[in-house]
This record gives C-alpha cells, sequence and structure tokens, in this order.
C-alpha cells in the first residue's frame, strides 16, 4: 500500500494538535481548579451543577430579603418601645390627674404635661427608617400616616402589610400598619366604662372588671340610666344597645351609693348622687373608643376646664377614669404588637440557620460536581506530556524516512 508523503505529514500534525489539545485542556483545568469548562467536558454534571447554582442564588436573595426584613422589624421595634414608655407616663400623669384635691392650675399643668406627651405619640407615629420610609403608613409609606387637623388626628395610610418573602414558603410581614397600633384594642380588651357629657348629677364610677366572660349578654353594649320612681327613689334601669330598640336587661332596681352592679358578665362600682336622665354607658373596648389620640385630647379638654360645681368634678373623674382604662388597653395592644414584633425577629434567626446550612449543602454539592481532582489531573497531566512528546518524535523519525538520502 503506498501512503503519499502529504498523509504522513497530515496525520502526524493531527496526531500532535489533538495531544496539544489534551495538554492545553488539562492546563486549564489546573489553572481554574474546575473539572468542567464546557458543558461537554460532563453534560450530566453540567445540567446538575447550573441547577445548583441558581438555586444557591434564590437563596441568597432569601437572606438579603430577610436582612431588609430583620432591619426593618428592629427601626419598628425602636419605635415602639419608645410608644411604650410615651403611654406608661401618660398613664402615671392620668392617675395624678385623678387626685380629686388639685386646682385649676394643678390640672391645668397636667395637660400642658399631657399635651407634650400626646406631641410626641404623634411623632412616633409618623417615624421613619432614615431613608424618608415612614414606618406606620401600612402600604403607603411615601407620606406621614397621621396628619392632625380640626378634628382630630386623621390616619391617612392603609391597613395593608409590606410582605417580604424570606424563605421558599413563607412571606412575612416587614411592619405594622398604625391603624393596628394606635388606633385600636385587643378583642380581649373588655369593657369601658363612658360618663354621659351631659349628665347632672354626681355619679362616679370605678374600674369595671370581668366576672364571668360566658354570660349570654357578655360583648354586648349595655347603658345604665337613672331615673327617680314615683316615690322619689332614685332607680337605674340597664338595657341592651345592641339592639333596636334597646332591650330592658331586668326590671329597676333600687340606687344606693355606693352601689356595686353587676351585669353581662361585668362588675363596677358607682358612687354618688345621680339625677333624672343621667346615663353611664357599658360599652366593649372596641366600641367605646380605640384612637389614642382622641381619648388623650379628651382628656386634656376636660382637665383645661375649670371646675365649678360638683357635677363637673364628677364628670371629670369619671373622663380621667375611662382616661384610664383606655390607656390601659392601648398599652396592652402596643405590647402585643411589640411581641409579634419580636416573635418575627426570631423566626428570622431561624430561618437564617436554616438558610445558611442549605447554602452549604450547595456549595458541597457544587464542589463535588466541578471541583478538580488536583492528584488525577496531575497524573493525567503528565501523561498527556509524554504522549505529545512521542508523538512529536514519531513524527520527525517518520519524516525522516527518505531513498535520497542513501543515493551517494
Amino acid at each position: 500500500m503506498r501512503v503519499a508523503s502529504s498523509t504522513l505529514y497530515q496525520q502526524g500534525l493531527a496526531s500532535m494538535n489533538l495531544q496539544q489539545g489534551s495538554l492545553l485542556h488539562i492546563q486549564q483545568q489546573l489553572g481554574t481548579g474546575r473539572s468542567i469548562l464546557t458543558p461537554s467536558d460532563d453534560p450530566v454534571a453540567a445540567t446538575r451543577a447550573l441547577g445548583v447554582s441558581q438555586a444557591q442564588a434564590v437563596n441568597g436573595q432569601y437572606a438579603t430579603s430577610r436582612k431588609q426584613t430583620n432591619n426593618a422589624l428592629s427601626t419598628e421595634e425602636n419605635a415602639l418601645q419608645s410608644v411604650t414608655t410615651v403611654t406608661q407616663n401618660i398613664q402615671t400623669l392620668l392617675v395624678q390627674a385623678g387626685n380629686g384635691t388639685m386646682s385649676d392650675s394643678d390640672r391645668a399643668s397636667v395637660a400642658t404635661a399631657l399635651k407634650g406627651l400626646y406631641d410626641q405619640l404623634l411623632g412616633l407615629a409618623n417615624s421613619d427608617d432614615g431613608n424618608g420610609q415612614y414606618l406606620f403608613g401600612g402600604t403607603q409609606t411615601g407620606s406621614a400616616p397621621f396628619s392632625e387637623n380640626a378634628g382630630g388626628v386623621s390616619y391617612l395610610g392603609d391597613t395593608g402589610h409590606q410582605m417580604m418573602q424570606v424563605d421558599v414558603s413563607r412571606q412575612m410581614a416587614g411592619g405594622d400598619n398604625g391603624r393596628d397600633i394606635f388606633q385600636s384594642v385587643q378583642s380581649s380588651s373588655g369593657y369601658v366604662l363612658k360618663g354621659s357629657s351631659t349628665n347632672t348629677g354626681t355619679a362616679t364610677y370605678g374600674q369595671v372588671s370581668t366576672t364571668d366572660p360566658t354570660d349570654p349578654l357578655y360583648g354586648k353594649p349595655l347603658k345604665l340610666t337613672f331615673q327617680a320612681n314615683g316615690a322619689g327613689t332614685m332607680q337605674y334601669t340597664i338595657t341592651d344597645e345592641s339592639t333596636t330598640p334597646a332591650t330592658p336587661v331586668g326590671g329597676a332596681v333600687n340606687f344606693g351609693s355606693p352601689s356595686q352592679i353587676q351585669v353581662a358578665g361585668v362588675s363596677f362600682t358607682v358612687s354618688g348622687t345621680p339625677q333624672n336622665g343621667d346615663t353611664i354607658s357599658v360599652e366593649p373596648a372596641k366600641q367605646a373608643g380605640t384612637d389614642m389620640f382622641s381619648n388623650l385630647k379628651s382628656v386634656i379638654n376636660a382637665l383645661n376646664a375649670p371646675l365649678a360645681t360638683d357635677t363637673d368634678r364628677a364628670n371629670l373623674s369619671n373622663t380621667v377614669a375611662t382616661g384610664i382604662r383606655q390607656f390601659a388597653n392601648s398599652l396592652d395592644n402596643v405590647l402585643t404588637v411589640r411581641a409579634s414584633v419580636g416573635s418575627r425577629m426570631q423566626e428570622l434567626d431561624s430561618l437564617n440557620t436554616v438558610g445558611t446550612n442549605r447554602d452549604l449543602t450547595y456549595s458541597q454539592t457544587l464542589s463535588g460536581l466541578q471541583d478538580l481532582d488536583y492528584a488525577s489531573a496531575i497524573t493525567d497531566y503528565y501523561q498527556r506530556q509524554t504522549a505529545l512528546q512521542g508523538a512529536q518524535q514519531s513524527f520527525m523519525q517518520i519524516q525522516g524516512l527518505n531513498l535520497f538520502k542513501y543515493l551517494g
């Protein structure tokens, strides 16, 4: 069989190119530390590595989201801590305002102090995160959520929550809206007593307590109405205000000061001398005024008004007692929200631990798929180097086969 010289050259060159290419490939693997430089090196492993890399990137986004959420909740917790302090200071002043020996000027001083706390509370309600994003506007974070006007303080935000995807199947609220914090109470807050501003007697009430939450009437708004009977004896009747018209609860009961009144699973004491038509409302907390700003403004206005008669003093005492109860409910609500914030931050810590472990697993899987076995690669490198040298030497010998060198 005759083989052309050109064929010998082509085959020799192809053999050397193949060996050089293999040697270069191993050099690139050694330089990068990766066993897969192109998908063709190992299509199955390359596909798996791509999937793992994508999953790791998504896991990294969850970690970023958790960090942002934790920062937002930490900022909210700092603000709520200040709200708690202000609310407790308000409670202290309300107890002081209930001192019946205070003069008009003393009460005005307390009212001034309460107005300062009112302004602090409003400022905290309009807190931002330092970047112009308001904390308590719900999803409306670009403008202040609370605005003071002649009618009081209005909430301009919404009741939504900014939800953050903090893990594969977990969305978490990165904050709470202002209505849930400053204009709401917990459903378990019980009852609030409120005297009518038109009362002309001197009847006052203490704090209401729950005695039987299983009572059929528990949770319904009630009203005590005082009226003297034909013999001149002062009596009170209780009506269920949840119906139209209001439904009487029992019959008229003689009133004697003080009277321990038990109705609808609650108990409270009424003292003093009521007049015909005087009323006391017994309302569930959610129906008795839940706006912290409105409740505080009512007490401030009452304290600023001079007291000329015993009726004025009784109405002020009732207003302060109502305020004390309302702010006890408001403080419970703020503390409940703070507990929710703390619970979410604790959950984020747990999710971070899970996410870190997951990221480590992904890294280990990628290492097994992509990282180079240096011992094997170096051995292969020397084998390819020897093969290349053999190809070069054989080519030199073959290209030297020429009959002309033997002619002389």
